[in-house]
């Protein structure tokens, strides 16, 4: 029996608590979807994924990749709330020829960085903000040649640390996890010798902000991808994280899947990020439409010049 195609779609939310309650040993029974904040509705086949952000006089400044599959393009939106959460604004900031996405934002020296996915142009990519949240620059080059995914960075023990993986074939991305370190944020970076350091499709590629919990572990929050992509959040904890030697688990603590904070996206959760006194999470749910063939179709064809891409006649 022919079954319609899967399409994905993930929502974003604003948990009221810091990103270490999620591990307490009570922290997956509680009730979290009663806690999260979740931001609007793109509408129909559009999603928003991939949460980062910060805190400033009261304002919460979230980033996040908003993707339509009418044109399989993703770009940076900063969406705005005030200090009681309650939803503001958004915008689009940053937006490029190539597809973006995990929009990750760093501190450093009083000025705010983004280093955004863009596997695309062949290389790590860091903005910074000249106005921020709404004019990003291009600062310089992290990696080149280097189709990375999902970087994540931390300064740690005296050097920056950088997680990443790289895009290539038999969804390595998926499942192989790289390093890299620097002794600033703009570099040079240097890759690890151990690279890469991971290949388990259960928990390697990043999925969130690197944080250190109050006994001084450092944990990078992964991806399980054995199911599905973004299945659900692990965590690898760092015993030892020198240039000439490395050394981590996974994290004895259960999983973080979709159902905990969303009854209507029950599916999947890649994202887990700190955001000061709040955690920002993204969860997902998987739905099967005829209605993405012609999504499909008619995107390519006004590649080919043939038709202009119009909102479908069905809703996801």
């Amino acid at each position: 029996m022919i079954r319609p195609p899967c399409s994905d779609f993930w929502q974003v939310g604003l948990i009221n608590a810091p990103i270490t309650a999620l591990l307490e040993p009570a922290g997956v029974g509680l009730p979290w979807q009663q806690r999260v904040t979740w931001l609007p509705d793109p509408g129909p086949w559009c999603y928003l994924a991939d949460p980062f952000g910060l805190r400033r006089r009261g304002v919460t400044h979230v980033f996040v990749e908003s993707f339509d599959y009418r044109t399989k393009h993703g770009v940076i939106e900063h969406h705005e709330f005030d200090p009681n959460l309650a939803w503001r604004n958004s915008s689009v900031v940053l937006s490029r020829p190539f597809h973006l996405s995990y929009p990750f934002i760093v501190q450093d020296r009083n000025e705010v960085f983004m280093i955004p996915e863009c596997h695309h142009s062949g290389e790590i990519t860091l903005y910074r903000a000249r106005e921020f949240p709404s004019r990003w620059v291009r600062e310089t080059t992290l990696l080149a040649g280097v189709p990375g995914a999902e970087a994540s960075v931390i300064k740690h023990g005296g050097l920056w640390w950088m997680f990443f993986t790289i895009v290539g074939p038999k969804a390595r991305d998926q499942r192989e996890l790289h390093v890299a370190y620097a002794q600033s944020l703009t570099g040079p970076w240097r890759l690890h010798p151990q690279n890469p350091i991971l290949d388990d499709r259960r928990g390697a590629r990043p999925g969130g902000t690197p944080f250190v919990t109050r006994d001084g572990a450092l944990l990078l929050p992964v991806q399980d991808c054995s199911r599905t992509y973004g299945g659900a959040l692990r965590f690898l904890c760092f015993t030892t994280l020198t240039p000439d030697d490395l050394a981590f688990e996974h994290l004895a603590h259960p999983p973080l899947t979709g159902d905990l904070f969303s009854a209507s996206h029950p599916d999947g959760c890649h994202t887990l990020s700190q955001c000061g006194d709040l955690t920002l999470v993204d969860t997902k749910r998987i739905v099967r439409s005829w209605s993405r063939y012609a999504i499909d179709l008619r995107r390519r064809a006004a590649r080919l010049g043939f038709a202009p891409v119009t909102r479908p006649l069905a809703e996801a």
